[in-house]
């Protein structure tokens, strides 16, 4: 099997010059050029689905299928400029615009705010200038809405029906459309016409602009690997429509293990996995199909919890859904023969506690789970010391930290002298290491990514703060507060092939890309 190397980056990050205080599709065709510059031939993403009205984190999504059109890059969209562009933007949209540009993170509100004008001006254009004139582009929007019909009129309804009501919660709707009444829907369709296309427009707009970034990046050699998240949130298109398989009163999250003494409640929605079985698992099935039109591969996210999955009650009851290891099995196993079955890869994120009959269904199925290097102990002997990567199973994902985690520099600041030198113990360091109790520096950094690339690992990913030593983090689990899920790059991903430590680390990369057999071939012109 060919060796890979990746980078992990969210989207909203990698903002160009030209973006409008978030890293938008069209941003990729430039960052995709720069990792291929540093041999990377994969890009993990954070999920790109449509998140709710004041949430920024992308794993509370209100749609399972959907994009987020805070994505689009409205500046090249010719339903905008036709409108008038930039100009025909209200002055406060247009100082909020030249504030987001200077931010060095990402204001959601303010990002939404700007774009929700931009795109509305563009949405009137395209319908007075194309919708209803019948023109080529209008058919090309008429075959797509009924391409995706199977989940965007749903998807369209409740978003349409939220901004009429002001509320994305679906249990405070009317009881006919909350529980879906056939002509209620019907007719709500009807009289929220315009503002059902538009749902529809801005996910046709998203789309086009995605397939044609994700083009351009497979053209420079580089494949994209998306973020399943492991539920929707409850106010959400998919479990309104399908409502009668979630556990509502029951919150989804994992036990107390060695990283948290209370475990994480994430206010998510329990899956009632008889009655998704007893569908054949329909909705499973169909989000196995959309992730992999979108992407190249896809990480699922929280795999265990498709083996059971741990819910807690409100009096603070929990347990794990199915209760008996047999069950778990043949749940985990459905789930993940659906997501093979779809075409995409597959890389499962297996990280905390994990039962070892889950490790085993994953291998006799061949699907890598991940293997962050500093958490990988010698565990089951006894000891405490650090598997060299170089063991790693072919099937497997090494990686140096993940979005929740702290990064290498973060890591090496706080771990102890015993961590340090455990760590530095491993063999294939051979005593190249620095003494156990120097600090952060490049040269620990280089020697770590080193260590890292010639894992035994197929594929090994790292999140870009720890490719130049960064101390920025995306993301504190359990932790609610402005910071979380708004880091962006120092850089204009246009300039970083022009940027002195960009086009450093590039060269680095590439070379331990090249040593260690992870070099893919260039890309067919």
């Amino acid at each position: 099997m060919t060796r890979h190397a990746g980078v992990i980056l969210p989207l909203f990050s990698a903002a160009s010059s030209r973006s409008w205080g978030i890293g938008e599709f069209n941003d990729l065709e430039p960052l995709s050029r720069w990792l291929r510059a540093a041999g990377f031939d994969r890009l993990m993403m954070l999920p790109l689905a449509t998140m709710p009205a004041g949430e920024t984190s992308p794993y509370s999504a209100a749609s399972a299928m959907a994009l987020d059109p805070i994505y689009i890059s409205v500046r090249t969209l010719e339903d905008y400029q036709r409108a008038g562009g930039d100009a025909a933007l209200s002055a406060v949209a247009l100082d909020t615009l030249a504030r987001l540009r200077a931010s060095a993170r990402v204001d959601y509100r303010a990002v939404r705010f700007v774009k929700e004008e931009a795109l509305a001006l563009a949405f009137a254009s395209f319908e007075r200038d194309e919708w209803q004139e019948q023109s080529a582009r209008a058919a090309s929007f008429a075959g797509y809405i009924a391409r995706e019909r199977w989940w965007l009129d749903d998807y369209a309804f409740y978003q349409a029906y939220a901004d009429l009501t002001k509320t994305v919660s679906w249990r405070q709707w009317p009881a006919p459309i909350r529980d879906r009444d056939p002509g209620a829907l019907a007719e709500t369709r009807r009289q929220l016409a315009r503002q059902f296309l538009r749902h529809q427009y801005l996910q046709w707009v998203a789309e086009t602009e995605w397939r044609t970034a994700r083009s351009a990046a497979r053209a420079h050699g580089v494949t994209v690997v998306g973020d399943v998240p492991f539920v929707v949130a409850t106010d959400s298109a998919d479990v309104w429509a399908r409502s009668g398989e979630f556990m509502l009163d029951v919150s989804a999250g994992v036990p107390p293990d060695a990283f948290s003494a209370t475990g994480q409640d994430w206010g998510l929605p329990t899956y009632r996995w008889d009655v998704i079985a007893g569908t054949d698992f329909a909705w499973m099935r169909q989000r196995a199909r959309r992730m992999a039109a979108l992407y190249d591969g896809v990480r699922v996210d929280h795999l265990v919890g498709y083996y059971r999955t741990y819910g807690r009650l409100a009096d603070g009851r929990a347990f794990f859904i199915p209760p008996d290891e047999p069950s778990q099995r043949w749940l985990g196993e459905q789930v993940l023969r659906i997501f093979l079955d779809s075409g995409a890869e597959v890389l499962a994120e297996d990280l905390g506690t994990v039962p070892d009959f889950v490790r085993a269904s994953m291998a006799a199925l061949g699907v890598p789970g991940c293997k962050v290097l500093r958490w990988e102990r010698d565990y089951h002997a006894g000891g405490q010391s650090v598997v060299d990567p170089a063991t790693f199973p072919p099937v497997s994902v090494a990686l140096t930290g993940t979005h929740d985690t702290e990064t290498l520099a973060a890591w090496w600041d706080a771990a102890s002298l015993d961590e340090r030198r455990a760590f530095l113990n491993v063999p294939s360091i051979g005593g190249r290491g620095p003494d156990p109790a120097s600090p952060w520096s490049d040269a620990l950094r280089d020697l770590i990514l080193e260590l890292t690339y010639h894992a035994g690992s197929n594929h090994v990913f790292f999140p870009i703060q720890d490719v130049f030593g960064w101390r920025d983090r995306i993301n504190t689990p359990s932790v609610v507060d402005a910071v979380n899920w708004t880091w962006r790059l120092p850089w204009p991903v246009d300039a970083l092939g022009v940027t002195a430590d960009a086009v450093e680390r590039a060269g680095f990369c590439w070379r331990a890309a090249q040593a260690s057999g992870r070099l893919a071939a260039p890309a067919e012109a």
